[in-house]
């Protein structure tokens, strides 16, 4: 790319402040099945509710002066943290104070179907002007987080483009406690914006080997599409970009001390966007990935976070000065992605300075050789992009199925206590963060590299790689499976599993 040219990422954001022209009508919204609540809601006065929910429009001052509208948790951004205690009951009621059926998920937990907080698993909605009191057993222990489940399709006030977005901290029975202060950061975009251009490369994945035929076919099925006049779909770009609600430099800043151990817990809440996070002249040490303690934790110079992802690290603080937690990418971090750590005592501008290149793995926290269980069954999975399929909108397929809107049938069926096997092949250029809902899987294999212990429930697989994960089925229900990115997940990027209870 020549000095003269934008960068993928600054044209995104420019098309973003100007305004750039939308993409058309908003055919999808915010749909939510229409089933009947078994839960009972009780009268008033029927015992209080541990934590209580209020989704409605708020305005956020992500920094002086400026402004967005969102559709947030309790009038705030992030929603409230919620510290829950593993194994021990809650009950939580949820108020819609807008004019649209919604969705809670509680993402990375295992719990009921009809609690989960997706449509397609047929959760109940909280109706407009409504409420839902539901009751669930918080597990497992670690970080989890919740958002809305609607799908967005063109609104870019739905869906989890708004503020829809909180963290769960769930705590063991036995927590450890190897640290002298916890710091909860969540990454969010705001004003977001459509353009279609070019693919934006990803190149920090490791393993980076790429299957020829899946390369060839992806490749081939674009030629084919842009020789036959097609743009390139659309994608989302912003124009303010925040840690915990606030633009870099417009936030209370991380106070910390020298010689402290400082517990960071990360959640990418970013509908679209994988986020890097690096603090000059520190190191993380990632303990839990997606809230799962790793077996093997490792020391790195950059977090890297698909959406839906989670990371806890533990930072020693010992380079005292005034520094800048932020984003590798220049254009994001200078509109607002990073924040401030100061050291006490320590004054003056915030310094930023790059790590070296640092490619992220997730074998780099894996054990080598470890135990292996054959699965009782593989199924295979490929995912394919039509370019600008749908109004524009690249469509996305799972073995040639584009998910229905709405369906609640599923396309695979599983039985109670096997194991699963699911070796995904991507067809196309693009990163997918996939997740599993209700349930944790373990990597067992990326870009051809076998790996044994990692525990997520979602996981990046690269453009034109293959990975496989492995779960039990111990959760019976409707499972959604789907792409976490919110653009693939809208236009196609979801199938269900399905399985009853063993009698």
């Amino acid at each position: 790319m020549g000095r003269g040219e934008l960068s993928r990422r600054e044209f995104l954001r420019e098309t973003a402040k100007a305004g750039a022209a939308a993409a058309g009508t908003a055919f999808l919204g915010t749909k939510a099945i229409a089933a009947a609540d078994g839960l009972a809601v009780p009268p008033p006065g029927e015992g209080a509710a541990d934590y209580t929910l209020r989704i409605g429009a708020s305005a956020l001052e992500i920094a002086p002066k400026r402004i967005v509208s969102a559709i947030t948790y309790n009038g705030q951004f992030p929603g409230p943290l919620l510290r829950f205690q593993e194994g021990r009951e809650v009950t939580v009621e949820i108020h819609n104070d807008t004019n649209a059926p919604e969705q809670l998920h509680w993402h990375g937990q295992r719990v009921r179907a009809d609690v989960d907080g997706a449509a397609e698993e047929g959760t109940p909605p909280i109706p407009p002007h409504g409420l839902r009191r539901i009751v669930f057993m918080p597990r497992p222990a670690g970080l989890r987080f919740y958002h809305t489940h609607n799908r967005a399709g063109a609104d870019l006030d739905a869906g989890q483009y708004t503020g829809q977005v909180g963290t769960v901290y769930i705590e063991a029975k036995d927590e450890p406690g190897r640290h002298d202060r916890e710091v909860f950061l969540m990454l969010k975009e705001f004003a977001g914006a459509f353009s279609q251009g070019g693919d934006m490369p990803q190149d920090f994945l490791s393993p980076a080997t790429k299957v020829k035929e899946l390369e060839e076919a992806g490749e081939s099925a674009m030629k084919a599409s842009l020789a036959k006049g097609m743009p390139h779909g659309y994608e989302v770009g912003y124009q303010y970009f925040t840690i915990n609600g606030r633009m870099l430099g417009h936030g209370e800043p991380v106070r910390v001390k020298a010689g402290e151990r400082v517990l960071v817990h990360v959640v990418n809440g970013s509908a679209t966007e994988i986020r890097s996070l690096a603090l000059p002249g520190h190191t993380f040490r990632v303990v839990a990935l997606d809230g799962n303690a790793v077996p093997r934790p490792a020391d790195v110079p950059v977090l890297w976070l698909g959406p839906g992802e989670r990371i806890s690290a533990l930072v020693e603080m010992e380079q005292p000065g005034v520094w800048i937690l932020g984003e590798l990418a220049d254009d994001d971090r200078r509109h607002g992605m990073g924040i401030v750590v100061e050291y006490a005592g320590r004054k003056g501008k915030p310094v930023w300075t790059p790590p070296k290149p640092f490619r992220w793995s997730y074998a780099r926290f894996a054990v080598e050789n470890g135990p292996r269980r054959e699965p009782d069954e593989t199924m295979e999975m490929t995912f394919t992009k039509r370019n600008a399929a749908e109004h524009g909108f690249n469509q996305w397929a799972i073995n040639g199925q584009v998910f229905s809107s709405g369906s609640i049938e599923a396309a695979y069926h599983l039985r109670e206590g096997r194991r699963y096997r699911l070796r995904m092949f991507n067809a196309s250029d693009d990163v997918h963060p996939v997740h599993l809902h209700r349930h944790s899987f373990e990597l067992t294999k990326l870009a051809g590299k076998a790996t044994s212990g990692v525990i997520k429930d979602v996981v990046m697989l690269g453009g034109y790689q293959e990975a496989e994960v492995e779960f039990t089925a111990d959760n019976p229900g409707l499972t959604l499976f789907h792409c976490h990115q919110q653009l693939h997940m809208d236009f196609g990027f979801m199938t269900l599993f399905d399985y009853s209870q063993a009698a």
